[in-house]
């Protein structure tokens, strides 16, 4: 098997030389045929096989806790035990294990399986192995997952894995993030520090041509395949490779989403990624992962992204609240899945507090400069609406109104997300609320709000007082000849 390896490995390298040489081709193939050739060698290598399967197991298939049920378990990854009195480097023995292969649909319904969960479960592995531990599977295909009868994801075939240090796991949720933002410079910058471009390649021409992509596609595709084909066909005209390291994730990811579709067609790798990666970037206290999390809810220019702000606020709110409510039921907490997209509201506040401090230090000037301006815009809506009801009740709803009603309507309901997410932990908050209310810049900004209001609004206090003054009398007037 090793010599017929090694004849294929010259062979490759063969054809890998004479097409970078005739074919001028961008990239360097030889780096990849060598990664191939590298791997080819892991493969058929059973001891590092089964000692690989032994660190995954290590790391994601924890064993159960004194009085744990595995209906308790909210994600359930099981790997073969290694017998390793008959393992040898080219005998590999392990454990048996039933299971239904993923597309096996019937199979699969003929035993109730919880596809939504055997997603999950899968999804949540995969994403610990690329953004937390860094040792990954690297083929999870159909072929090499099956659903056990209780539910349980089973793992096979780990000759070939990877292992990315911290600066690209932290690397791919920036790219994660810039995408979702639609930042072209921010993307353009993550792919000359992680090695996609070289370094005497113009990162603002880079930046041009994504932002180009992004004008012509709108649509936000959360399709990992679509992503990756958009990304592409814009980076085909740069010299740019990915390393191998990449490479791995990249195949990992395809796969992963491939094996997921088998259960749910409707499946989308990027959009069941998304909490997750917020609940790593409000867990971690890293200075990297705050800047991660100010460029999701920050513009660059300073402008708060109200709308994603909103939608996280609701996330943590609902998700939060539902884990709680299914705290005292196992059953409930296992067939629905849910648990791992929670948040730990000790983080939440502590990315709260170092959200506001940002906000309140120099570097945060231009945030507060437009934070004021959307409080005067939402003072002056609600100053608006008021005047508009008290000067006639039945009078048609303009345009202009209807806006304001559904400004208000979403600060309403924001306020009502913040409070059940505040109610989960009252204490924590009304810490924070104290440790800021201690911060004189907290206080100099206060005061500068006031200002504001009262000087944007003295012109229209007046009118409004007096047509509510007025519209309350007239009430009490009818009131008052309805009884006589």
């Amino acid at each position: 098997m090793a010599l017929t390896l090694t004849l294929d490995a010259l062979l490759f390298h063969m054809i890998g030389g004479q097409l970078k040489r005739f074919a001028k081709a961008r990239k360097d193939l030889l780096v990849a045929v060598n990664e191939m050739v590298r791997h080819m060698f892991e493969e058929i290598d059973y001891i590092l096989e089964a000692q690989n399967a032994e660190k995954f197991a290590a790391l994601y298939a924890l064993p159960l806790r004194s009085g744990e049920s595995k209906r308790m378990r909210l994600t359930s990854i099981k790997v073969p035990k290694i017998y390793w009195n008959y393992t040898r480097k080219s005998v590999l023995t392990m454990e048996w294990i039933d299971g239904i292969k993923l597309i096996d649909s019937d199979r699969i319904s003929e035993v109730r399986l919880n596809r939504k969960l055997l997603i999950d479960q899968g999804v949540y592995c995969s994403l610990r192995q690329l953004l937390v531990d860094g040792f990954f599977h690297a083929d999870p295909h159909p072929g090499n997952l099956v659903a056990t009868d209780d539910g349980s994801l089973a793992y096979f075939d780990f000759g070939m894995m990877g292992d990315i240090p911290r600066h690209y796991r932290v690397g791919l949720i920036k790219v994660l993030v810039h995408f979702v933002n639609r930042d072209s410079l921010g993307l353009a910058n993550d792919f000359l520090s992680l090695g996609f471009i070289p370094d005497e390649e113009d990162t603002q021409l880079v930046a041009d041509a994504l932002r180009a992509s992004f004008d012509t596609d709108r649509r936000l595709s959360n399709d990992f395949q679509g992503v990756m084909y958009q990304l592409y066909n814009v980076m085909y005209e740069f010299n740019f490779s990915l390393p191998p390291d990449y490479a791995l994730v990249i195949r990992a990811l395809g796969s992963l989403e491939g094996t997921a579709k088998a259960l749910d067609p409707d499946f989308k790798v990027i959009e069941s990624a998304y909490p997750f990666v917020v609940g790593r970037l409000l867990a971690d206290p890293d200075p990297d992962m705050r800047k991660i999390l100010r460029e999701l809810l920050i513009c660059n220019d300073g402008s708060i992204r109200w709308n994603r702000l909103e939608r996280l606020i609701t996330a943590i709110s609902d998700l939060s609240s539902e884990e709680t409510n299914e705290s005292s039921d196992s059953a409930s907490r296992a067939t629905s899945g849910r648990g791992w997209k929670s948040f730990d509201m000790h983080s939440v506040v502590a990315a709260t507090e170092d959200l506001l401090c940002f906000v309140l230090s120099v570097k945060g000037q231009r945030v507060r400069v437009f934070l004021l301006r959307d409080i005067i815009k939402v003072a002056d809506a609600f100053l608006k609406e008021e005047t508009f009801r008290c000067r006639d009740l039945t009078q048609e709803t303009t345009k202009s109104s209807q806006e304001r009603v559904d400004l208000i309507s979403r600060i309403w309901l924001g306020l009502q997300s913040f409070q059940r997410a505040v109610s989960l932990a009252p204490e924590l908050w009304a810490a924070l609320s104290i440790r800021m209310l201690l911060k004189p810049e907290l206080h100099i900004f206060l005061l500068e709000i006031l200002t504001a209001i009262v000087d944007h609004s003295k012109h229209r206090l007046p009118e409004a007082f007096w047509l509510c003054s007025s519209r309350i009398l007239h009430i009490l007037e009818e009131n008052i000849l309805r009884h006589y």
